[in-house]
C-alpha cells in the first residue's frame, strides 16, 4: 500500500520558526527596561532629589543605583554610580522613599563554563544537524551522506516472488543459468568432482526483453538473497566513493552467502578504460572498475556468491572484465520469437480479465520484433482501453487496437485536414498498398487507414506476413524499396506533386538500400565487401562506413541506382493498374479505414497484371504486422 508523503516545507518555513522562537526567548527570558528611557546623573543630584523628596523609589545595586522620580509627569530611569555612604540608609528612611538591595547571585565556574562555552557549541551542533538532515533530503534521501555505504537492495525468496515460471520467451537464456541454480541448491555435487561454478554471468540483449527478470527468478528459484544494484549507483561525486561501495557490496554478499548480486548497467563502470597516461580518462569511473576486478578475483567462488550483471552495450566493456574467473559465461538474451512472444502475452494475460476467446497467437504474429516489455505494455493498453469503453473484460479487438496504439500512437480525431490533402494521403496510402500486394514476395496487405496518429504519420498501411523469417533475400529486400516507393509514385502520377509525406518512406528505403551494398553483399558492383560497421546492435545499430572517400562516392551512387530502379517500378505497376488506384483510393476516402479483406475483393473483381501472385489472393487478416509507413 503507497503511503502518503506529506509535502516538503520550504526553507524559509524553518528559517522563520527560528527567528520567532528567538524573538520569544528575547521578550520573555531577557526582560529589560529599555521601553522606559534612562539618564545618569552624578551622586550629589541623587542626594539633593533625595532631600528634596523628589524621589519615589531607589533600587541599589552591586555597582550602581537606580531610582525614580516621584513626579507622576517623569517617566525616565534615573542611573547613578554607588558611593561609599555609611550614611545612606538614614536618609533613605528619612526621605521616606521605598528602597531594596539586589544581592548577586554569583554562579560556580563550571556552570560559567557551560553557559558561556558549551551551550553555544551544543545550540550550533543541533542547528548543524537539522540542517545537514534537511540538505540530506534534498539530495536525494538519507543514503546521500553515507558514503562508502552500498546501495543494493536486499530481497529474499519471499521478496523477490520470482521464478522461471515468470519469464517466458527466453527459453535458452533460462537453460543456461539452471546451472547456477543447480550450483546454488546442490553445491557438494560439484565440489565432490572438484568442479568450480563460475563466478560470473554477463547477460546481454536489447533493453525489454527481461535481463533483471531473469536475474530475480534465478534468486528465487535458488531460495537465497539477492542483492540488487545499478552500475550508476557506484559513481558519486566524490572520488574514491564507488571503490568504497563495491568493496562494501561484496563484504554484505560474503556474510549472505550463498547469495546472488545482480549489477544492472554494468556498462557505467565497466567501460574501458583510457590509454595514454589517463588523459581525458575518469578517474573515479576507472578506480570502481579497478575494485569491481579486484573483489572478482579475491572472493571465494566456493562460498556459493554469483555475480549476475546485466547490459546493451557489451563491445564497450573493458576486456579484463570478460576474461575467464570474472565474467565467465556471456548469456544472449535476444528479441523472442514467434512462440516466445505468445507465450510473454499469456503470461501477461493472467494478470488481466479478458474475455474466452482472446487468440493470442494472433497478437504474437502481428508484434514481429517486440520485446517482452512492448508486449506487456501492449496487454496494458488493451486493459486500459476496455476501461474506458466501460467493458470489464478484454477483447481481441482491443489487443489489436493496442498493437496500433504501442507502434503509431493514439488516433489524432481532432485533427483538421483539407479535402485535398485527404485525397492526396488516400491515394498515398493506395500506392503503397497496390504495389505491396502486386508484387511476388510483399506481405499481404493487412489494413489500410487515412486517420491520422500522434505518432506524426497522417495514415499507415499495415503489411502482413505468413509466417516469421530470420533471412531476407536480395529479391525480399527490393520488392520492400519499392513499396515503400510506391507512396511517392501514387502522387507523382495522378496529382503530378512530390510532398513531404514520403518523408519516413525515403529514409526506410535508403536505409534497406544502403545495408544491402554496405552489409549484406546484395550489390554487383561491388559484390561481398563489408563497407561499414554496426555500432551499438542492441541500441539502434548505428552503423559507420569503413572505405574510402573515393568508395563512399560510390557507395551514395549506388544506393540512388537502387532507389531510382524501385521508383520505376513501382511507377510501373501503378500506371498499369491505374483503375484499381482510383477505386480503392475512392473506397478509402469515403471509408478511412479498411481491412485487407475489403481491400482484396476490390482488388480481385477483375483479373490483374501479368506480374501479380497467386499467394497474394490469400489473405488473413489475422496475420503479423511487419511495416508501418507514413
Amino acid at each position: 500500500m503507497d503511503e502518503n508523503k506529506k509535502p516538503r516545507k520550504p526553507l524559509i518555513y524553518y528559517y522563520l520558526s527560528t527567528l520567532i522562537i528567538v524573538m520569544l526567548l528575547n521578550a520573555f527570558l531577557f526582560p529589560s527596561m529599555k521601553s522606559l528611557s534612562t539618564e545618569e546623573v552624578d551622586y550629589g543630584k541623587f542626594i539633593s532629589m533625595l532631600e528634596n523628596k523628589e524621589i519615589k523609589d531607589v533600587e541599589v545595586q552591586s555597582n550602581e543605583i537606580v531610582f525614580t522620580s516621584s513626579n507622576s509627569n517623569d517617566k525616565k530611569v534615573y542611573i547613578t554610580g554607588k558611593m561609599d555612604d555609611p550614611d545612606l540608609v538614614n536618609r533613605l528612611e528619612k526621605a521616606g522613599v521605598t528602597f531594596s538591595k539586589v544581592i548577586p547571585q554569583e554562579n560556580s565556574p563550571i556552570v560559567n563554563f557551560l553557559l558561556t562555552w558549551i551551550s553555544p557549541i551544543l545550540i550550533f551542533a543541533l542547528l548543524g544537524q537539522m540542517f545537514s538532515r534537511m540538505l540530506a533530503k534534498r539530495m536525494g534521501g538519507p543514503g546521500a551522506m553515507q558514503f562508502g555505504k552500498s546501495n543494493a537492495k536486499v530481497y529474499v525468496e519471499a521478496q523477490t516472488g520470482k521464478t522461471f515460471k515468470d519469464v517466458a520467451g527466453q527459453d535458452e537464456a533460462k537453460e543456461a543459468l539452471t546451472e547456477i541454480v543447480d550450483f546454488l541448491n546442490n553445491p557438494d555435487k560439484y565440489k565432490q568432482i572438484g568442479a568450480k561454478m563460475p563466478k560470473g554471468a554477463l547477460l546481454v540483449g536489447p533493453p525489454g526483453t527481461g535481463k533483471t527478470l531473469l536475474a530475480k527468478a534465478v534468486a528465487g528459484e535458488a531460495s537465497v538473497p539477492f542483492f540488487s544494484i545499478s552500475g550508476s549507483e557506484f559513481v558519486e561525486m566524490f572520488v574514491g566513493m564507488g571503490a568504497a561501495r563495491v568493496r562494501d557490496l561484496f563484504k554484505q554478499a560474503q556474510e549472505k552467502a550463498p547469495c546472488i548480486v545482480f549489477i544492472d548497467e554494468i556498462d557505467t563502470i565497466g567501460k574501458k578504460r583510457d590509454s595514454g597516461n589517463g588523459v581525458g580518462g575518469n578517474d573515479e569511473r576507472e578506480q570502481t572498475l579497478n575494485q569491481l576486478l579486484t573483489e572478482m578475483d579475491g572472493f571465494d567462488g566456493g562460498l556459493g556468491v554469483v555475480i549476475l550483471a546485466a547490459t546493451n552495450r557489451p563491445e564497450s566493456l573493458d576486456k579484463a572484465l570478460l576474461r575467464p574467473g570474472r565474467f565467465d559465461r556471456r548469456i544472449p538474451v535476444e528479441m523472442p520469437d514467434l512462440a516466445g512472444r505468445e507465450s510473454i502475452l499469456k503470461v501477461h494475460a493472467k494478470n488481466i480479465k479478458t474475455e474466452s476467446n482472446i487468440d493470442c497467437n494472433v497478437i504474437a504474429r502481428a508484434t514481429s520484433g517486440a520485446s517482452g516489455a512492448e508486449l506487456a505494455n501492449i496487454v496494458n493498453e488493451a486493459a486500459i482501453a476496455a476501461v474506458k469503453d466501460n467493458r470489464n473484460l478484454v477483447s481481441q479487438k482491443d489487443l489489436e487496437e493496442a498493437v496500433e496504439v504501442v507502434i503509431a500512437g493514439y488516433q489524432r480525431k481532432g485533427a483538421v485536414i483539407s479535402d485535398k490533402e485527404k485525397k492526396i494521403i488516400a491515394y498515398h496510402e493506395i500506392g503503397h498498398a497496390l504495389v505491396a500486394a502486386i508484387q511476388t514476395n510483399s506481405d499481404p496487405v493487412h489494413k489500410i487507414t487515412i486517420i491520422p496518429r500522434t505518432s506524426g504519420a497522417l495514415g499507415y498501411t499495415m503489411q502482413v506476413s505468413e509466417s516469421e523469417s530470420v533471412l531476407m533475400s536480395k529479391e525480399e529486400a527490393f520488392n520492400k524499396i519499392t513499396t515503400f516507393t510506391g507512396g511517392r509514385a501514387a502522387e507523382e502520377i495522378i496529382f503530378n506533386i512530390s510532398t513531404s509525406g514520403a518523408s519516413n518512406d525515403i529514409e526506410q528505403a535508403t536505409k534497406i538500400a544502403r545495408a544491402m551494398v554496405t552489409r549484406f553483399g546484395m550489390s554487383d558492383k561491388f559484390g561481398m565487401v563489408a563497407l561499414e560497421t554496426v555500432n551499438n546492435p542492441y541500441l539502434g545499430g548505428d552503423a559507420s562506413l569503413t572505405c574510402s572517400p573515393e568508395t563512399a562516392t560510390k557507395v551514395d551512387q549506388e544506393v540512388l541506382s537502387i532507389i531510382k530502379e524501385a521508383h520505376e517500378k513501382a511507377s510501373k505497376i501503378l500506371r498499369e493498374n491505374i483503375d484499381k488506384l482510383h477505386e480503392l483510393s475512392e473506397y478509402l476516402l469515403e471509408k478511412e479505414t479498411i481491412t485487407g479483406s475489403e481491400f482484396m475483393k476490390i482488388l480481385n473483381s477483375e483479373n490483374l497484371s501479368e506480374n501479380e501472385s497467386s499467394e497474394t489472393q490469400i489473405i488473413d487478416d489475422n496475420q503479423s504486422i511487419l511495416d508501418i509507413k507514413k
